[in-house]
């Protein structure tokens, strides 16, 4: 009963009595709050209580009989909730569902000692605090145990009547707690109606904050748009304002500057009237020595042509290689270079060729005597010669195919006696190993370049072939061109002496790095072979065409002539024996084709220079090609090139001699080709 009723004190102090249940207000509850509970949390914080009070009365070993109180009535509860649970008949009457949900809710309090209730204007008597029980009394005191039983049951009565107080108390305030929550029924339904409405217009309100903010961000990003292109038309305001100033500067200026001008204007209209008679003066002056300048430049053609007259139409230079690594030194005094009429200053043009004569030995054994050899040239390389010198000696030959004129440089001389290297170079890049035909071809774009200055206009195009075994062949030829078509000597047109090769690559080149490509594909393609005298011998005439145009269009002028470099195959004796390889006997055939092409060159040479009637160009094709520069209006240059080895003395005396022989002939007065 003492745990019951500190339960019921709890509820006691939870619940403000004071406060009229008709002023109650309508909003929700305040946080926290334990005075407006529904039914199922009084309910709750009831439940406890009764559990310990049943427990209490279960305990209790004393056979007392209480009186039970009439049931109190209970409230009919709201719609949706729930049944408070059944009481023990023995703890008093069923509390109200809303009385038990409260007092479920609440925590169980601190175990208090319990105070009865008073009735108002009475004094409480206080409890009896640490009365000891007394003792058990012996069988035999009947008396004390019935003074002791008469008192408990005192006792007993007493606490009766204060649990009946107490439970009259509490029927009261479960009415009151069960009016309360009907009211607080009436009140929930209507604040859960309340609640459904403000969520409602809570909802609302987000979807229009929603869309605010929405708008608020577009307006937002609108204004800084719009704030950006008023600061940009701000700064450009600036920009165009201070450019209008300068512009008022400028235009301030430029007035004033026009001012001045139209002032000079008129000083200066005396001084271009002057000086347009004094340009009409120079513009005469101008074209009266451009007439002379032409003039000149033609009497430098004229005066060039006739100092390579006196110098001959036909010359002969000859070259001496030197000595390469590996091959024995000749003996002093196998060739001697003698000086010019100059002295020692002057370019040697004479050559002298010692050779001892075993045939004519004595029978005594005394050596045999040695034979000397005199030749003499236009000019003598010795082997120490530089390739520049060389061509600085041929440049102004180069310079007559420019000026209309055929010129044929030729390269003869024996198998390794250094013709391809005369005429095209030494192997590599080295400029300083360049021949005549890269040089000559730079010569000719340079002199082209400064002529240009005097209204000159030049084109070149360059073909190159070989004639190998008296058959044409297009050393020019890449890819499937090659070995396509038979390459032969005709007519460029009906009535037409211009000589053309049908099948041949005719390439038009404009700079050195076109020649030089030329020049590398066309040693790819040449026949060579390994002989006796050079382990990569040329078995084939190689011949260089360039075809020079010229042209003044202010003066109607126009001139053209062919460039011939040949590079002639290696000129050795037929050394026929009984017994002849397959090899062999191809370099055999090789050997009379090349012979016989290079005496048919002697015979023409030597019919052009007794003048004549027949002049069989046709018994060679080399001769047949090179027809138009061999004549009376070309120049020839013949290189003889000889080895330094006393090995080799009788093909050196051999091509010597027929140097010789050609170096005698003279070609009547040439005639450049103009239209």
């Amino acid at each position: 009963m003492e745990h019951q009723r500190s339960a019921l004190l709890e509820v006691k102090e939870n619940v403000d009595l004071n406060t009229p249940l008709g002023k109650a207000s309508s909003r929700l509850p305040l946080p926290g709050s334990r005075l407006k509970r529904g039914p199922e949390q009084m309910e709750n914080v009831l439940e406890p209580a009764k559990k310990r009070t049943r427990i209490q009365g279960t305990a209790t070993k004393m056979n007392i009989t209480r009186p039970r109180a009439p049931p109190l009535s209970t409230a009919p509860l709201p719609q949706g909730q729930t049944a408070a649970q059944k009481i023990p008949k023995r703890t008093g009457p069923r509390c109200s569902t809303a009385f038990v949900t409260v007092l479920k809710n609440q925590k169980p309090a601190p175990a208090v000692p319990a105070v009865p209730a008073q009735k108002p204007g009475t004094s409480a008597a206080p409890p009896v605090v640490g009365v000891k029980k007394p003792g058990k009394r012996p069988a035999w005191d009947l008396k004390g145990q019935l003074c002791d039983l008469n008192a408990e049951l005192k006792r007993c009565r007493e606490k009766t009547q204060t649990l009946g107080q107490e439970n009259q108390q509490l029927r009261d305030q479960l009415k009151e707690a069960q009016q309360q929550a009907k009211t607080l029924g009436t009140e929930r339904s209507t604040l859960k109606e309340e609640l459904v409405r403000v969520q409602a217009q809570a909802e609302q309100g987000q979807q229009e904050l929603g869309s605010l903010s929405t708008r608020v961000l577009e307006l937002e990003e609108r204004l800084g748009t719009q704030e950006g292109l008023v600061q940009a038309l701000q700064k450009e305001q600036l920009e165009l304002q201070e450019e209008r100033k300068a512009l008022a500067t400028r235009l301030e200026e430029q007035e004033r500057r026009l001012q001045t001008s139209e002032a000079a204007l008129s000083s200066s209209q005396a001084e271009v009237a002057s000086l347009q008679q004094e340009t009409a003066a120079q513009a005469t002056l101008l074209a009266e020595r451009g007439d002379r300048l032409h003039g000149l430049e033609m009497e430098r053609r004229r005066l060039h042509n006739q100092l390579q007259e006196l110098k001959g139409n036909i010359r002969v230079f000859c070259r001496v290689r030197p000595v390469l690594t590996g091959e024995p030194s000749p003996s002093p005094g196998f060739l001697l270079f003698p000086p010019g009429p100059a002295g020692l200053s002057d370019p040697p043009t004479r050559l002298t060729l010692s050779r001892s004569d075993d045939r004519r030995g004595t029978l005594s054994g005394a050596p045999a005597p040695t034979t000397r050899h005199d030749f003499s040239f236009d000019r003598v390389f010795p082997p120490g010669s530089r390739q520049d010198e060389v061509f600085e000696e041929i440049s102004m030959l180069v310079q007559s195919a420019l000026d209309g004129y055929p010129v044929c440089i030729f390269a003869y001389g024996q198998t390794g006696s250094g013709k391809t290297f005369t005429m095209e170079g030494g192997p590599g890049e080295d400029p300083q190993l360049e021949g005549l035909i890269p040089r000559a071809m730079r010569h000719l774009f340079s002199v082209a370049q400064e002529l240009s200055g005097q209204g000159w206009t030049y084109s070149f195009v360059a073909s190159y072939v070989e004639i190998y075994n008296e058959t044409v062949r297009d050393l020019l030829a890449t890819g499937a061109r090659k070995g396509q078509g038979v390459c032969e000597i005709r007519r460029a047109g009906p009535g037409s002496e211009e000589l053309t090769v049908t099948n041949a690559r005719y390439v038009p080149v404009s700079c050195e790095k076109e020649v030089e490509t030329l020049l590398h594909l066309a040693r790819q393609n040449r026949a060579v072979a390994q002989t006796a005298q050079n382990e990569r011998s040329s078995r084939s005439h190689s011949v260089f065409q360039l075809q020079i145009s010229g042209e003044h269009a202010a003066r109607g002028l126009q001139c053209g002539a062919p460039l011939n470099l040949v590079d002639l195959a290696g000129s050795e004796r037929l050394d026929s024996g009984p017994a002849l390889g397959p090899g062999e006997r191809d370099r055999l055939r090789e050997t009379q084709a090349i012979n016989s092409s290079l005496s048919t060159l002697g015979l023409v040479i030597m019919a052009l220079s007794n003048k004549e009637s027949h002049v069989p160009y046709r018994n060679s094709k080399l001769t047949y090609l090179l027809q138009n520069s061999l004549g009376g209006s070309a120049k020839m240059l013949m290189f003889v090139n000889i080895s330094p080895l006393e090995e080799n003395v009788s093909e050196s005396l051999n091509s010597l001699r027929f140097a010789s022989k050609v170096n005698q002939c003279v070609i009547g007065t040439a005639q450049a080709n103009k239209k």
